[in-house]
């Protein structure tokens, strides 16, 4: 499948126009529905082009409505700051970065089209009540298999059981390890989307005085 023959907006097929193919993983995903606003839970190796499959959701969604893209660490969260500010900056959207950690309603962000947050800060968003809530139509959950870790996962849990309830927005969970996928698609109420393909091919052996052994 070509990359320019889809219906994405010039700014984001002019950043890309190095792509000429999309990945299995991204193929896979836009056959599903990922440009129609169908919520979608990718399982993919890392560098197996998971990343782009989130970023073509928002690109296609702005303009109608805010995305949400959450993250597990501040130095992740930075990272995609800088990575969508960058395919931004030539457009008349803005995205942010809040990680911080006062708790307040930060009003500051209403004007923005994309927000990159730890999953902290859109707690203490979500307690606040803020009024643009219901302007988010996507909402991307980065390492989504967190869900499982006894010390966020709890929170991360009951964020997104405040957004089915509260606005029902489509949802894109990114993931390179999770176990029960079919059962955590079902009640994210998201289509399973996985590959196992991956760029470079991952070889299984044993390290023993100074000699691998593959099999």
């Amino acid at each position: 499948m070509e990359l320019r023959l889809l219906p994405l907006p010039g700014f984001f097929l002019e950043r890309y126009s190095n792509l000429l193919n999309l990945t299995p993983i991204q193929e896979k995903a836009v056959d599903s529905g990922l440009l129609r606003g169908f919520s979608q839970l990718i399982c993919a190796p890392t560098a197996s082009g998971k990343t782009l499959v989130a970023t073509m959701a928002i690109a296609t969604i702005l303009g109608t409505g805010k995305a949400l893209y959450i993250v597990p660490l501040k130095a992740l969260a930075k990272e995609k700051y800088n990575e969508y500010h960058s395919l931004l900056k030539e457009t008349n959207y803005k995205a942010t970065l809040a990680t911080g950690d006062i708790d307040s309603d930060s009003g500051y962000l209403a004007p923005y089209d994309l927000l990159v947050l730890t999953s902290e800060k859109l707690d203490s968003l979500l307690r606040h009540r803020i009024g643009w809530l219901s302007e988010v139509k996507l909402i991307v959950i980065d390492e989504i298999h967190l869900l499982n870790d006894h010390s966020r996962g709890p929170a991360l849990e009951i964020i997104i059981t405040l957004l089915k309830k509260l606005i029902q927005p489509q949802f894109i969970g990114l993931s390179a390890t999770i176990g029960n996928k079919q059962e955590l698609a079902n009640w994210l109420g998201a289509k399973l989307v996985e590959d196992d393909w991956r760029p470079v091919e991952l070889k299984k052996g044993i390290h023993s005085n100074g000699t691998t052994e593959f099999y």
